[in-house]
Parts: structure tokens; C-alpha cells; sequence
């Protein structure tokens, strides 16, 4: 196995609704950091718990437009370069977009083994998966389409079941080919199917080499292999990003890498997989996988507790205090507090579903937003005024911009600001201050080597943020 290569295909997609409100759409759970042994959020776990495979390379990651830069600098912090970013035009599933990464990879190694994983698993025995993996890799290699199928220790309602040809076994990691995949069941089909040992987890972790690959999109799912193809020979290169054609991807079929292959493929194989794994789909997985105190409660922040037990806990601002609770959620963050019942906490999606259909801005976006320079926080805000704290990272800056319908006053209370104002030069330390008229050209920089933080304080007839005008921008807004 010395001549192969190994590309891992990170999945990066995915709102994660059911852990609103620590979780939206501009901030998903992939990118939180969810495990208190650890500061590293689930993507770059992802990456890293591979990195002893044999023959491993940089990852090929897919996210969408909006979280491109939050992808590049997750990977930038455990210093990894990777092969590619590729940006989807539109959400299409998981067929396409496994497609346009194993049709990536073939443009700089000829037949490379690519390795699927989702962006937000959690792994705990990750010696054990690296096992597995070494497995798949000698399937693979026989042109194989392998799984990976969790042996499952209750009967979930959340997953996709695969049934094995042969019944799996807990002491040995046995091969078999797939005989069907089961969409997820209600309860009483999850308690007959857990009973079965032919049954697994659908993890959504496969492993192939990427000409095997083509060959089956050709017999199946020939649609989307020509959308993608067109539209990665069309695409063009944004910094690291990769972005295809919009036009030419526009057409692809929206299917599951499930439902557009495996269940078609006469070469579908599926391993068993036993690493203490979960996709933390809910606020009661995530407790599961937690580390608890002796009453059962996981605490994370300003939290304490009183004669309480088996509840998650956990405060990113205000202090919270439990007393005589059990079986509880209860998550705080700046602008949403989410108390519910654990075994309830699958119905979080549909909070998260009602807040969008009545257009409250807590359903999809954080107060704290991320841009490639740094980050800002709402504060306070009205319809004519708005009071941000802004940080910006050593050695970035903003575009230099203007708006139509406000001024700001930007004051700095950490580091350095080389400010750009109509021309002019300004260096501001902290505790001084300017001011930027409605209609002047400027631009933001941080030349220190210590995070710059600012508050600015906006006000005018409109203070949305796209009234925003740029006229040069380093990263090609």
C-alpha cells in the first residue's frame, strides 16, 4: 500500500438546528467547539483524528459560500494547507457534492482512495477507527464501495440502518456485502432492527477509489457526473477557493450519495464500526457523549447546580443556576436561553423551523459574526443606531468601502488601528477615537501583532449590512 494516496473529503454542509441556539446557519456545529477535553472545534477534530493514516494527504473540504472563510481559517489554526475548498453554488446533497471533490482530486493524482466524512462526528476511540479505516483501504483498493456501519447500542430513531448480508460481529471488524438501506424508521422498527445483527448505523463515512467512483456515477446517477464535470472544467479560483460554474450546476439532481449509488452499486461492501461514535444530532446525544459529574449533569460556563441530576448545562454569558431539576437542557447564549426536556430535544428543529417562518433573526444568525479578518458582535441596535465591538486579527484588514445611508465613530479600547480615511493616514491607539462621515471612502487595518478591538458606534437612516460599497478587497468580496 506504499504507492497510494489517500485524500480525505470533508462534508462541511449542514445547519445543525437541532443545537439551536448554539448552533445556526451562520455559525453551525462543525465548526463549535463541543468537547471540553479539547479547544478544537468537530471539523478540525475530523481532520486531525486522521493524520496517522497511512498515506493520508490534505483534505479536499466542501462547504457553501457563506462559511467559506471560517472553513480556511479553522484549517489555517491547526496548520493545515488543504488541497482544495470547493464552494457549492447551491445545496444539492451529498451526491453532488462528493462528485465535484473525488472529480477535484483526479485533476492532480490519477486514482487516488477518497475517504467521506462528515464535518460534525465525534469519534472517541479514534486508535480504533484509524483500525477500521486500514480495513476499508484493503476493500477499496479491490474496487470496492465501502461503509461504515455503527453498531448500534440503542434504538435510535435519528439514523439510516444498513442490512449486512452476513451478521456483524463485535469481536472481529467482518466485512459484507450490503443488502439494503433502511430509511430512518420510527421507534418500534429501530427496537426489531437493533434485535437483528445484520442491522448497522448508517454512518455517512465511505471510502472508494475515485475512477470506481465515476464509473458507478456512469451507470447510475449520469446526470449529476455531467453537471459536475461541466461545471468543475468551468470553474474558476478564488484565493484557496474553488468555485464551479453556477450555471452549469444549477441543473444537477439534489440526491443523497445513498440514495444516487450505494443503494444501486453491486459493489457496495459495508464495515462495522464500534469507535464510541456519535453525530451529536441532538442536545441528548451530545450529553451522552459528555463528560458528567457524579449526579449526571454536564456543566460548561457560569453554572451551578442544586439538588439536581442528568441535565446539560451550559452558559456562554449569564451565570445559570439549577435547583431540584433532572433531564433538562438548558443552553444560554447572548441573545437565546433553550430549556427543554432531554428526551424532547429532537424537537428543537422545529423551533428552529417557526423562528424562521416568523422571520426572528435568533433562528439563523449569531450576534457575534465571522468575517475572514476577524469577527464583531451586535451589542445594541435600533432601527437608525447600532453599537458593535469589533476585533480584527494581526496583519488583516477590512475593504476599503463607503456606505450611503450611515456614519461611524470608531473607538479603540485594544491594539493598534492604521485607519484609511479619503486618502488620509491615521494611527490610533487605545482611547482615541475618529469619526466616519456618511460617504467617505475607508478602510480598517490592523498593523500590530496583538488582536485589534474597537467599538464602533453606527447611526444614519439605514444600518443594514449591506449598505456597504467596496472598492478593494483582499479576500474578493
Amino acid at each position: 500500500m506504499k504507492n497510494i494516496s489517500v485524500i480525505p473529503i470533508i462534508l462541511c454542509g449542514g445547519s445543525g438546528t437541532r443545537l439551536w441556539p448554539l448552533s445556526r446557519e451562520s455559525y453551525p456545529k462543525q465548526f463549535l467547539n463541543l468537547d471540553n477535553n479539547s479547544t478544537n472545534s468537530l471539523l478540525q477534530k475530523t481532520q486531525e483524528r486522521i493524520l496517522n493514516l497511512e498515506n493520508i494527504r490534505n483534505p479536499i473540504l466542501v462547504c457553501n459560500e457563506e462559511h467559506r472563510f471560517i472553513v480556511a481559517e479553522q484549517m489555517r489554526e491547526i496548520n493545515v494547507k488543504p488541497e482544495a475548498i470547493i464552494l457549492e453554488p447551491f445545496s444539492r446533497n451529498t451526491a453532488p457534492a462528493i462528485t465535484l471533490a473525488c472529480l477535484k482530486a483526479l485533476e492532480n493524482i490519477d486514482d487516488p482512495i477518497l475517504l467521506v466524512l462528515s464535518s460534525d462526528h465525534l469519534i472517541k476511540n479514534e486508535k480504533g477507527f484509524i483500525n477500521v479505516l486500514n480495513e476499508g483501504i484493503k476493500f477499496a483498493l479491490e474496487d470496492k464501495l465501502v461503509t461504515f456501519g455503527v453498531i448500534p447500542s440503542s434504538p435510535e430513531t435519528g439514523y439510516g440502518y444498513i442490512k449486512s448480508k452476513v451478521p456483524f460481529d463485535q469481536k472481529r471488524s467482518k466485512a459484507s456485502e450490503i443488502e439494503m438501506f433502511i430509511e430512518k424508521p420510527d421507534i418500534n422498527k429501530a427496537n426489531e432492527l437493533i434485535k437483528d445483527k445484520h442491522y448497522t448505523w448508517n454512518s455517512g463515512i465511505f471510502m472508494f477509489k475515485a475512477k470506481k467512483l465515476v464509473s458507478e456515477l456512469e451507470k447510475f446517477s449520469p446526470k449529476i457526473l455531467k453537471s459536475c464535470t461541466d461545471a468543475i472544467e468551468k470553474c474558476t479560483y478564488d484565493l484557496e477557493f474553488v468555485r464551479p460554474n453556477k450555471d452549469l450546476f444549477k441543473s444537477c439532481p439534489s440526491l443523497s450519495f445513498d440514495i444516487s449509488v450505494m443503494e444501486k452499486t453491486k459493489s457496495g461492501m459495508v464495515l462495522p464500526l464500534d469507535v464510541k461514535w456519535t453525530d451529536i444530532g441532538n442536545w441528548k446525544a451530545l450529553w451522552e457523549s459528555s463528560k458528567k459529574d457524579i449526579e449526571g449533569n454536564f456543566k460548561k460556563g457560569k453554572v451551578i447546580t442544586n439538588s439536581s441530576k442528568n441535565c446539560y448545562l451550559r452558559s456562554e454569558n449569564r451565570l445559570i443556576v439549577g435547583i431540584g431539576i433532572s433531564n433538562l437542557v438548558i443552553v444560554e447564549t447572548n441573545d437565546a436561553v433553550l430549556v427543554a426536556d432531554k428526551d424532547h430535544s429532537q424537537k428543537v428543529k422545529d423551533i428552529v423551523k417557526t423562528l424562521k417562518e416568523r422571520k426572528i433573526q435568533e433562528g439563523q444568525n449569531h450576534k457575534k459574526i465571522y468575517r475572514p479578518w476577524g469577527h464583531y458582535l451586535s451589542v445594541v441596535e435600533e432601527s437608525r443606531w447600532q453599537v458593535k465591538l469589533i476585533q480584527v486579527k494581526p496583519g488583516e484588514k477590512l475593504s476599503l468601502q463607503m456606505h450611503h445611508h450611515r456614519s461611524e465613530h470608531w473607538i479603540v479600547v485594544n491594539g493598534t488601528a492604521k485607519v484609511e480615511l479619503n486618502k488620509n493616514i491615521s494611527i490610533l491607539s487605545e482611547n482615541e477615537s475618529i469619526y466616519i462621515p456618511l460617504g467617505s471612502k475607508h478602510r480598517l487595518i490592523n498593523p500590530g501583532k496583538i488582536p485589534l478591538i474597537l467599538i464602533e458606534v453606527q447611526s444614519g437612516s439605514y444600518v443594514g449590512e449591506d449598505d456597504i460599497v467596496r472598492f478593494d478587497d483582499k479576500y474578493g468580496r
